[in-house]
This record gives structure tokens, C-alpha cells and sequence, in this order.
């Protein structure tokens, strides 16, 4: 015969077991927006969505002709449902890497809108990149999944999960998934950690190779560099027209000039860095 006074006591229990339980993971939904962000923290592991990319559109990036051809190019055949690569985008810094992935993603849904949902991993997650294929493999949506600034230090061995990512393993890649990357090293290794390599195995080339032979399975290879005079004119030229700056060429290239020198370089993010200061100035906002 159950006690009743037992009652009251069980179902305090109960109830401070349902506080402590994590919240129910809830359903993976594509379709909340164009682009998330993975947050891979337990107890729920979420996608969380971006309500406005900060991109800026297509037409304004200069200098990089070439590069935008061969990632549109690309992202369109996905978009459309064909087969398309894995894409690193590697080269200089502030070369506009990252920011022909996110303007590249928005022309493709602008052309084909809802094709597409970019997916955001940061460096210090890639680690739980099988676990993030995992969810978006049972889903409908194509998604472009997107990491910036990647690259391995020594004793780092996250390269490893990305390798068998990018491989696929038995299960094979999603269908409905790309991996874009960006990174400042054209095997994402620094000179440091291949030469240590080189140093410290039984067979230093073989050791080398494991290392570097992680670039070459991104299917296509996008190199950035530093522009010259004439194509950082061109930058700040588009930027300014887009905006209506009230500003005479010349005086466009003075200050441009003077500004690069100051910062030690020409490229697309000093010119739009340029841009933002000389807009600010002029008394123009610009939807940044």
C-alpha cells in the first residue's frame, strides 16, 4: 500500500529534475532565414538565425573580376541543384575574401531566392563540423557552409575532422552541403608547423604531405592579392559613386592616396575602410 504522505515529496522531485533538464532541442528550420550562425555549445547545440548579412552587393567589389566569376559560377551551379566544389579563398588580408562569400551568397538567392542558406562555423568549432552535417543532412534547403579565417597551428588536430569531412567518409558529404573557407595561408598551415613537421618525423616528407594535403580537398582554389593604384582608384571610385559622395575625382584620389599610406597598403578593405571615413565626413550615411 503506497504511503501518502510520500506524494508531495515525489513530486517536488519530479519537479526540480524537470528544472534542471536541459530545454528540448528544437526543430531545425531553414526556412526562418537566409543565413544562421552554429552555436555548438551543449546542452542545445543551434543553429541561430541572422536576420540581415552584413554584405556588401557584387557589383561593388573591384579588382577581383576573376575571383567573382569563378565563386559565382560555382555557387549558382549548386544553387541551381548541379554538382559544384568546395571553395577556399585564400591570399592577402583584406583582399575581400569573405566578402565575396557573403555577396556571392546574396546574388545567388537574389537570382534564385530561398536557394540558399549560409551557415556560419567559426574557427575554434570546426571540431563539431560532423555533428552540424549531421542536422543539415536531413534537410531540404541547400546550405553553404562557411568558415572564416581558417588555419592550424602546431599540435593543432582539428585539421584531421575537417579532412574526413571534406572526404566525406563512409556516409559521403551531403549532397545539399558546400564548406567555403577563407584563410591567409595557401595550405591553412603556417611555414612554422610544416617545418616542424618536416623536422620531427621518421619520414619528413610524408608527414609534410599529410599536412598540406588537407588544401586539396577543396575542389577550387580562388587566390586573392593586393591591388595596384589603378585598381584601389577603382574601389573607392564604385564605392563612391554608389553612394552619391559630393567629391571631384581628384580630390577622391588625394585623399584615397594619403589615406593607403597611412595604412600601409592598398586593398579592398583599406578602400572601404577610406570610404566609411570620407562618407562620415562629407555628412553622408551609408548603409554599412
Amino acid at each position: 500500500m503506497e504511503d501518502a504522505s510520500l506524494i508531495p515529496v515525489l513530486t517536488r522531485i519530479a519537479e526540480a529534475l524537470e528544472r534542471l533538464a536541459p530545454p528540448p532541442a528544437s526543430a531545425l528550420d531553414l526556412t526562418a532565414a537566409d543565413a544562421f550562425v552554429w552555436h555548438p555549445e551543449p546542452p542545445r547545440p543551434h543553429l541561430a538565425p541572422v536576420p540581415k548579412v552584413a554584405a556588401v552587393p557584387i557589383g561593388l567589389l573591384r579588382g577581383v573580376e576573376r575571383q567573382k566569376d569563378l565563386l559565382m559560377d560555382n555557387t549558382l551551379r549548386f544553387a541551381r541543384g548541379f554538382s559544384a566544389n568546395n571553395a577556399m579563398l585564400w591570399g592577402a588580408r583584406g583582399t575581400g575574401k569573405s566578402s565575396l562569400v557573403k555577396a556571392a551568397h546574396t546574388a545567388a538567392n537574389a537570382e534564385l531566392p530561398g536557394s540558399l542558406a549560409l551557415i556560419e562555423i567559426h574557427r575554434e568549432d570546426i571540431s563539431t563540423l560532423p555533428e552540424l552535417l549531421g542536422q543539415l543532412r536531413l534537410q531540404p534547403r541547400r546550405c553553404l557552409v562557411f568558415c572564416d579565417d581558417l588555419s592550424f597551428e602546431k599540435d593543432d588536430a582539428d585539421y584531421k575532422a575537417l579532412k574526413s569531412v571534406l572526404d566525406g567518409g563512409i556516409e559521403g558529404r551531403p549532397a545539399n552541403v558546400l564548406f567555403y573557407a577563407t584563410s591567409n595561408r595557401r595550405h591553412l598551415m603556417s611555414r612554422d608547423m610544416i617545418e616542424n613537421e618536416r623536422s620531427t618525423a621518421i619520414n619528413p616528407h610524408e608527414a609534410v604531405e599529410e599536412k598540406v594535403s588537407l588544401s586539396d580537398r577543396f575542389g577550387l582554389w580562388i587566390g586573392f592579392h593586393n591591388a595596384d593604384q589603378p585598381t584601389f582608384f577603382a574601389m573607392i571610385e564604385g564605392y563612391a559613386a554608389h553612394f552619391g559622395l559630393p567629391i571631384s575625382t581628384e580630390a577622391l584620389h588625394a585623399e584615397a592616396v594619403e589615406w593607403s599610406v597611412t595604412r600601409g597598403g592598398r586593398s579592398g578593405r583599406v578602400a572601404w575602410q577610406f570610404i566609411q571615413d570620407l562618407a562620415g565626413r562629407l555628412g553622408v550615411r551609408i548603409d554599412a
